[in-house]
């Protein structure tokens, strides 16, 4: 028996020899397969994370360049605001006028404006109350031939006056006259402003 249990001895080492090289071989190709594997999980990770570091960027470059156009447009809407304000400002300074001044300045304006020296001029009550028949003789001492009355009809306007002649009117409102010079002088009012 000892024959066969040499036989069966030199079996088993043969058969673990060929199990030892068996698995050797899978494990070198495990690890092949492992490295490969790694090499590639590697490369998508440092893929994937330039992406995300590149739409990142993408959007807070989106965002800094919103955030520059919403604080441009707050600029221009403020400084907007402020010429418009200039201008209400200038409205109100014509109609605050000291009398005397304000007085000149309407009776110039209807002098300008009259085309045949008998409208009827048309003030605000407050104006017409206090300056009424005083403008009426300015008016008529600066037009040639002047024969302007005033009007028993008031309008609604912070200042200034309409002339009428039958149908026909001319607005000369101080409201209409700072309106009309505010395209002309926006421009020159927002240089002055913001330099």
């Amino acid at each position: 028996m000892k024959g066969t249990e040499k036989i069966i001895a030199h079996i088993r080492a043969d058969a673990k020899a060929q199990v030892d090289a068996i698995l050797a071989q899978a494990e070198q190709q495990c690890a092949g397969i492992r490295g490969d594997y790694d090499k590639k999980a590697a490369a998508l990770y440092a893929e994937r994370l330039r992406a995300g570091v590149k739409e990142t960027q993408d959007q807070v470059d989106g965002v800094e360049r919103i955030a520059r156009m919403e604080g441009r447009k707050a600029m221009l809407a403020e400084k907007q605001s402020l010429v418009a304000d200039s201008f209400r400002r200038a409205l109100e300074k014509i109609v605050n006028l000291p009398e005397d001044k304000y007085l000149l300045f309407l009776a110039k304006l209807a002098a300008q404006a009259s085309v045949s020296g008998d409208e009827e001029i048309i003030l605000n009550p407050r104006d017409r109350q206090r300056l009424g028949e005083k403008l009426v003789k300015a008016v008529n001492a600066l037009v040639p031939q002047g024969k302007l009355t005033l009007s028993p009809e008031t309008r609604d306007i912070a200042g200034g006056l309409f002339l009428r002649r039958g149908s026909i009117e001319a607005n000369c409102s101080a409201e209409l006259l700072v309106e009309l010079s505010q395209s002309e002088l926006s421009a020159k009012v927002a240089e002055t402003l913001f330099q």
